[in-house]
């Protein structure tokens, strides 16, 4: 009973603290005026509600009193790193077996494949220089990838849950069951992109990242009751290890939002140009040139390498990275994360695109030479920035197995000290709040930030 105790003030303490914010509350009330921004978060509210509704609708023919808390599958999930957070990113729906128990992984497996198709194949890369119309193809051809996926995932899903629950099919595991069940999990995943798209049409912020962010945050009030289960079960120092964890996760959020935000701005002064009466031009401008530009790709592909060990089981090669806790599994996770953050910004950023642009518009950086001198100078910030970048980034990414191992945090409740999951909800909450800033600003209201902490604000 006390630790639901302890779940509760912490909310209620959270509360307390949003609602005496009186700078908040005066902004919720200008959002509220808004007519355009209170129907575009309207909406958006009311299509993450249908997106979570459909994570507890079960896959007709499945007993979901069987995946219950305590069966075998929850045991796996928690024991499966890669199970246990593909349930995180579904926030509930993989272990619930419910119509969205893929949610939107294959999508993003579909859009990294592309992505990379688009560096080595040419018909992808010509799409990418055909502007919107290009845009349009690269959309659709994902879509496509993304059904591929699925007709893949979905009878692998069906395969490992028959495998852990037999006693939850109520009809077997018939070839039969596997095509219907496999058509209701297709459905549900482009149904999940079809919420998205509405969202970032019609809805405010980025509709795809909002459904992953809602299913990571709607797994933290479980893994918080889970871990204060776990130190009310010890014989002392429960509360005061409690407190400390949440002072460290605040302390990670702080870290992470920084790294995050963090840019270099490189001057870019241009030319004046007088076209008749008027004047052009003449004005310095900044590029700003992200520390993190890979942004959580690094760890995404990192993440998915360091599963391949687990198909050489039985072997000391397979033993030695079964842990995520364990110290080769750490460092090689950190190793390749640094590695693909130099990789995947190479991709991102092009010095050669941005010097010829500048060159173009007539615009060049103070105190060095457009053309090739310019690109040097770019590509040497770039490296320069992104060494510290590609570290902090690897921090982030074993934190989670730091916090397990040093601090004996339940893994549930890891996951949000680190790693794909705290990026991802830091991102999204930074650029969710940035178009909410900027309907405010339009309509000459302060933004949620007065102080302008928000990137973007001038």
């Amino acid at each position: 009973m006390n630790q639901y105790l302890v779940v509760g003030v912490v909310f209620l303490v959270v509360i307390a603290l949003l609602a005496t914010n009186k700078k908040l509350v005066e902004t919720l009330k200008n959002i509220y005026k808004i007519e355009e921004l209170r129907k575009r978060v309207i909406y958006t509210i009311g299509l993450l509600l249908v997106y979570r509704l459909g994570s507890f609708v079960v896959i007709p023919g499945i007993n979901p009193n069987a995946l219950g808390e305590g069966s075998a599958y929850a045991s796996q999930l928690e024991g499966n790193g890669l199970l246990g957070l593909l349930d995180v990113f579904s926030g509930g729906a993989f272990g619930n077996a419910a119509i969205f128990a893929l949610g939107v992984m294959p999508y993003i497996t579909a859009s990294i494949i592309i992505q990379l198709m688009g560096m080595m194949v040419p018909y992808f890369q010509k799409m990418q220089k055909e502007g919107e119309s290009g845009r349009r193809k690269m959309n659709q051809w994902t879509r496509f990838l993304t059904i591929g996926v699925l007709i893949l995932q979905g009878p692998a899903y069906i395969a490992n849950l028959y495998h852990q629950m037999p006693t939850a099919f109520v009809y077997g595991n018939s070839f039969g069951f596997v095509a219907y069940a496999t058509t209701i999990l297709i459905a549900g995943t482009m149904f999940i992109m079809w919420l998205g798209e509405k969202i970032t049409d019609k809805g405010i912020g980025n509709g795809i990242s909002l459904i992953i962010m809602i299913g990571i945050v709607a797994r933290l009030p479980h893994a918080l009751l889970a871990e204060v289960n776990a130190r009310f079960q010890t014989a002392s120092g429960s509360a005061i290890m409690l407190i400390l964890e949440l002072v460290l996760l605040f302390l990670v959020f702080m870290a992470t939002i920084a790294l995050v935000q963090a840019v270099r701005k490189v001057p870019v002064q241009y030319a004046k140009r007088i076209v008749g009466n008027k004047q052009y031009g003449g004005v310095r401008q900044y590029i700003p040139l992200k520390m993190n530009a890979a942004n959580v790709m690094p760890i995404i592909f990192a993440q998915a390498l360091m599963f391949i060990p687990a198909l050489f089981s039985g072997t000391a090669f397979a033993a030695a990275f079964s842990s995520m806790t364990g110290f080769w599994y750490n460092f090689t996770l950190a190793v390749l994360v640094i590695a693909f953050t130099y990789f995947y910004t190479a991709i991102i950023i092009n010095p050669q695109m941005m010097a010829d642009d500048m060159k173009r518009n007539g615009g060049f950086i103070p105190g060095v030479k457009p053309g090739k001198q310019t690109v040097n100078y770019i590509d040497t910030i770039m490296t320069r920035i992104t060494l510290p970048g590609s570290f902090f980034l690897a921090i982030v990414a074993i934190l989670p197995a730091l916090a397990m191992k040093f601090l004996g945090i339940q893994q549930s409740f890891a996951y949000f000290y680190g790693g794909t999951s705290l990026l991802i909800m830091v991102g999204v909450v930074l650029d969710t709040l940035k178009q909410i800033e900027s309907y405010l600003l339009m309509r000459h209201y302060d933004g949620l930030m007065k102080t302008g902490r928000i990137q973007g604000r001038h």
